[in-house]
C-alpha cells in the first residue's frame, strides 16, 4: 500500500465522504479513514521495472472481481434459511420422513418471515428505499389461511433460495437488480446486506431469528408430526455433530461471502441449553400463533408410557416396572391428551417436557419400591442378594448392585464426553474477519495454528480419532453377556413387592415427598434444589437421568415434585392445613 501514488485520485469515499486514499495489495482504493474498499484500481503504465511477481499481483487488481471473489448479494434471513434447510437434511438422514422438511418447517418458516415482516408483505423491512414489484406466490406448500404477497427482488430470492438450498446452490445467480447496489450497500462492515441494520434492529414484538432458534424450529417442527425425537436426543444429535449447529456457516456457499456484524449473528461458541431451546420453542409457537398441534395418544412415542419403556431399557432397570409407572401415570392424569397436547393460543401456552416427564416418572417408581433414603433400598438389596445365591435362573432385583454397574459406566461416559468436549475445535475453518482489510491476516494466524495443531499432534504422537460414529437412540447397550455389566431387564421386583390377593402390593409403606412447600406463582422455578438435603441414592438417580438428558438435576428434581403432587394430593393438602392451623395458633 502506498499512500503517495493515491494521492491523484481525489473522489470522495461513498461511505465517510473523505478524500484519503491508500492503495491495497491488489491496486484497489481504499479510505484510510473508513477502510471502505472501492472498485477503482490504479493504471500501472510503467511495468518494466517492476518484478515479475509484483506484476502479477497488480494485474489481479487491475481486473474486475471475479463472481467467486464478489460473492452474492443475500440477506441474514437467507443464511438462517440456508441452516435451517442444511439442519432439515439432518434429520431426514436420520431417519425423520421428508414432510417435516418440505411441508411443516417449510410453512413454519414462511410464516415468520411475514410476522416478522421480511418477506410475503406488501413491505418488507430494509427494502423501503428501493422499487417494490409486486408478484403472487407460487409455493404450492402453503397451508396457511391467509393469502400473502411477495415483494420486491428480496422476496424472489427468498422463494427460489429454498428450493435451490436442497439442490445445487452452486447453480444460483444474484439478480442484476440488487447487484448493481452491492458497492452501496454492502461495506466492510456486513457481508451481507442487511447484517449491519439486523444487529441493531430491536423493535418490539418481534422475534429476532438466531441460531439456537434454530433449533426451536427444528423441534417445533418434529412435534408437529410427532415424530420419535425427544428435545434431548435433537441436542445430543447437536453435539454430536450429527445436526450442523456450531460452525454452520461453514456450510454456506463459496459466494455467500460472511464478514464483520454476521460474525456475531452466526457464530456460536458454546452448547445449546435444554431449558433456553424449551423457552425459545414457546416463545416462537405464540410468536406464529400456530393452532393446537396434533394430539398426542397412547400409541404416540411422545406418551409417557412409551418413553419410560424406553428409559426403563436404558438405565438398565426391570421390566417389571413398566405396571407400576403405568399406574403413576394414570394416577396423575399425566397420559391425558389435553395433558399432552401442546397448544400455543391457550391461555397458558405451555408443552410438556416429554422426556423430562418420563424419567421423573420413573425416580417417582424408584422411591416407591427402595424409599431413597440410604437405608431401606440397602436392606432390601441384602435380601436379594442373600435370595440370588440361591435362585440364580429367575434372580431378585438388587439395587446395590444395579447402583455399582452404574456408577462405573455413567463415570466412563463422562469422562468420554468431558475430552471430546475438551479436544472440541471451536475456531472454524473457514475463518470469519470483520473486513477484508482483515482477511489476510486472520488467514494467516489460521493457517499458523493448523501447522501447530500438527506439530503438537506429532509430538504427542496421537493416534486417529475412530471414524464417525452412527447415531442411535440409546446411549446405553446392555446384554446378557459379560459378568462386569449384567444386564437386569429380565430381573424380579418379588423382593419388594408382596402378594395380596391375586395382586402384588409394595412392601415398603413408607415415602417422603422430594419438595414440601412450592414456590409462589411469581417465582421463575417451582422449587429449589441443594443436594446436601438429599439422600444420596436420591442424589444418584437424579444425576444418572440428568447426564442422560444433558439437564441439570434441579430441573428434573421439579418435575418429580410436580408428580408427587399429582400423586399425593391429600398429603399436601393435609400439610397446607397443618401449616395454616400453625398460624391461626400464632395469632
Amino acid at each position: 500500500m502506498d499512500l503517495e501514488e493515491a494521492r491523484e485520485f481525489q473522489e470522495r469515499c461513498t461511505q465517510c465522504a473523505a478524500v484519503s486514499w491508500g492503495l491495497t495489495d491488489e491496486g484497489k482504493y481504499y479510505c484510510t479513514s473508513c477502510h471502505n474498499v472501492t472498485e477503482r484500481s490504479k493504471e500501472v503504465i510503467h511495468t518494466e521495472s517492476i518484478p515479475n511477481t509484483k506484476i502479477k499481483a497488480i494485474s489481479r487488481g487491475l481486473k474486475r472481481k471475479s463472481k467467486l471473489e464478489k460473492g452474492w448479494d443475500w440477506y441474514v434471513c437467507e443464511g438462517f434459511q440456508y441452516i435451517l434447510c442444511q439442519q432439515a437434511e439432518a434429520l431426514k438422514t436420520l431417519g425423520v420422513g421428508p414432510e417435516l422438511k418440505n411441508e411443516v418447517l417449510h410453512n413454519f418458516w414462511k410464516r415468520y418471515l411475514q410476522k416478522s415482516k421480511q418477506a410475503y408483505c406488501k413491505n418488507p423491512v430494509y427494502t423501503s428505499g428501493r422499487k417494490v414489484t409486486v408478484l403472487e406466490d407460487h409455493l404450492s406448500h402453503s397451508d396457511w389461511t391467509s393469502d400473502p404477497e411477495l415483494s420486491d427482488a428480496h422476496c424472489l430470492s427468498l422463494v427460489e433460495s429454498w428450493a435451490e438450498s436442497q439442490s445445487d446452490v452452486q447453480s444460483r445467480k444474484p439478480s442484476s437488480s440488487t447487484r448493481a447496489s452491492h458497492s452501496e450497500t454492502a461495506s466492510i462492515c456486513s457481508g451481507s446486506l442487511d447484517g449491519v441494520e439486523y444487529s441493531q434492529r430491536k423493535e418490539k414484538g418481534i422475534v429476532k431469528m438466531t441460531v439456537p432458534r434454530t433449533l426451536a424450529f427444528l423441534y417445533l417442527s418434529l412435534l408437529w408430526q410427532r415424530e420419535a425425537v425427544t428435545l434431548s436426543d435433537l441436542l445430543r444429535f447437536v453435539e454430536e455433530d450429527h445436526i450442523p449447529y456450531v460452525n454452520a456457516f461453514e456450510r454456506f456457499p463459496e459466494e455467500m461471502k460472511l464478514y464483520g456484524r454476521d460474525k456475531g449473528i452466526f457464530a456460536v461458541e458454546s452448547w445449546p441449553d435444554y431449558e433456553d431451546i424449551y423457552k425459545k420453542m414457546i416463545e416462537i409457537a405464540i410468536f406464529l400463533d400456530l393452532p393446537r398441534f396434533p394430539d398426542i395418544t397412547e400409541d404416540c412415542y411422545l406418551h409417557p408410557n412409551i418413553l419410560v419403556m424406553k428409559y426403563l431399557m436404558e438405565v438398565n432397570l426391570p421390566d417389571e416396572m413398566q405396571g407400576l409407572t403405568c399406574q403413576v401415570v394414570k394416577m396423575t392424569g399425566i397420559g391425558e391428551v389435553d395433558f399432552l397436547t401442546f397448544d400455543p393460543i391457550a391461555k397458558m401456552a405451555k408443552t410438556v417436557k416429554y422426556d423430562v416427564q418420563a424419567v421423573a416418572v420413573i425416580v417417582v417408581a424408584l422411591k416407591l419400591l427402595f424409599l431413597l433414603d440410604d437405608n431401606v433400598e440397602w436392606s432390601l438389596s441384602d435380601l436379594a442378594e442373600d435370595y440370588n445365591e440361591d435362585h440364580q435362573d429367575k434372580p431378585w432385583f438388587d439395587f446395590r448392585k444395579w447402583y455399582q454397574v452404574m456408577k462405573k459406566t455413567v463415570d466412563e461416559k463422562k469422562q468420554k464426553r468431558e475430552e471430546a468436549r475438551a479436544k472440541y475445535l471451536w475456531k472454524s475453518e473457514k475463518p470469519l474477519y470483520h473486513s477484508y482489510i482483515d482477511k489476510p491476516v486472520v488467514y494467516k494466524r489460521r493457517e499458523m495454528v493448523v501447522n501447530l495443531q500438527k506439530q503438537f499432534s506429532a509430538l504427542a504422537d496421537c493416534t486417529p480419532a475412530p471414524g464417525e460414529k452412527k447415531p442411535s437412540s440409546f446411549q446405553f447397550n446392555w446384554t446378557e453377556k459379560g459378568t462386569d455389566r449384567p444386564c437386569f431387564h429380565g430381573h424380579s421386583l418379588r423382593g419388594v413387592l408382596s402378594k395380596k390377593g391375586q395382586s402384588l402390593v409394595i412392601k415398603n409403606s413408607l415415602y417422603w415427598l422430594s419438595t414440601q412447600k412450592f414456590c409462589r406463582s411469581y417465582c421463575k422455578h417451582v422449587t429449589t434444589y441443594e443436594e446436601s438435603n438429599f439422600s444420596l441414592s436420591y442424589q444418584f438417580v437424579l444425576n444418572l437421568f440428568s447426564f442422560l438428558l444433558r439437564i441439570k438435576a434441579s430441573l428434573l428434581h421439579e418435575e418429580v415434585s410436580l408428580i408427587e403432587k399429582k400423586l399425593f394430593k391429600r398429603k399436601y393438602m393435609s400439610s397446607n392445613e397443618s401449616s395454616r392451623s400453625r398460624r391461626v395458633r400464632r395469632r
